[in-house]
């Protein structure tokens, strides 16, 4: 009769216990860069888990939600090209989109006014029933009202064309100027593009200007999840910026016209993630009235 494996044994090769200590790995580097844990099982002696800040040097505990705007300026001073100097420039003095950035034509530039054109296209799908004219959802198998099958409805695809007019800094503009009279746009479809790459491209150029700078990864104040420098993350350093800049009620309006926002809800966050709102509050519930 063959022997059966020893408990031992039988702990060392479980794969709960090898899920359990993977899981354990990995919910320790990301709150210390290194820590000490006793084996689940009882075993004599300990498992030191794996550096994290050895491997990662550019990581800071993991605190940062934005960049500084010194920061993004030695970003933008590790750029190779004169493009990609003014994608980062732009990204985030206008605080705009990244596909914003890159349907920017010439045609939108006014450089007697100092403003820039910023256009950006939506398409939504209304649904609707041919009988009733009752709005339907996606998820509708019959018409709430008349009971129509869904094939019998009609869609009509919706295109919102909106746009909005931003101040640009002259600095920026001697940049585009420039950037023009070399010869930098691109014609594509009988546009003049500023920017001739497509979004892939433009994440690329961000990330590497990162890694070149020795940025560190910043975290979602809302998730928790880390995340890589990333055009979008331009675009939140700017609304943070502006909001510590004002964060009255007139400020936080323009920022949300800026920034193109439907919701104030979406623009007022950044002031939560500014810092400055929560300590403000918590320090006026202790100040002494003199």
């Amino acid at each position: 009769m063959a022997k059966a494996p020893s408990r031992k044994a039988a702990s060392r090769e479980s794969p709960l216990r090898s899920c359990y200590e993977a899981n354990l790995n990995a919910c320790a580097c990301v709150s210390r860069p290194s820590v000490v844990l006793f084996h689940p099982h009882g075993r004599s002696g300990a498992m030191k888990l794996h550096d994290y800040s050895a491997s990662h040097p550019n990581q800071t505990a993991g605190t940062k939600a934005y960049l500084e705007p010194s920061e993004v300026e030695s970003l933008e001073k590790c750029t190779s090209n004169l493009r990609d100097r003014l994608l980062v420039r732009l990204l985030f003095h206008l605080g705009c989109r990244v596909s914003e950035a890159l349907a920017l034509q010439i045609q939108d530039i006014d450089f007697n006014n100092g403003t820039v054109v910023i256009q950006h296209l939506k398409c939504s799908i209304r649904l609707s029933c041919r009988m009733c004219g009752t709005r339907l959802g996606a998820s509708h198998v019959f018409c709430p009202k008349c009971g129509v099958k869904i094939e019998m409805s009609k869609s009509e695809e919706q295109l919102h064309r909106r746009q909005r007019v931003l101040p640009i800094d002259t600095d920026t503009l001697k940049l585009l100027n420039e950037y023009i009279r070399r010869g930098g746009p691109i014609v594509r479809d009988g546009k003049k593009l500023i920017f001739g790459i497509n979004r892939h491209r433009a994440w690329q150029v961000v990330g590497e200007c990162a890694e070149k700078a020795g940025l560190p990864k910043l975290v979602n104040s809302e998730s928790g999840k880390m995340h890589n420098v990333s055009p979008h993350r331009l675009r939140d350093s700017f609304a943070v910026h502006a909001v510590k800049l004002d964060d009255s009620g007139d400020g936080l309006r323009l920022i949300q016209e800026h920034l193109g926002h439907r919701s104030f809800d979406t623009t007022a966050r950044y002031r939560k993630i500014s810092g400055t709102e929560h300590q403000e509050w918590y320090e006026r519930l202790w100040s002494r009235k003199s």
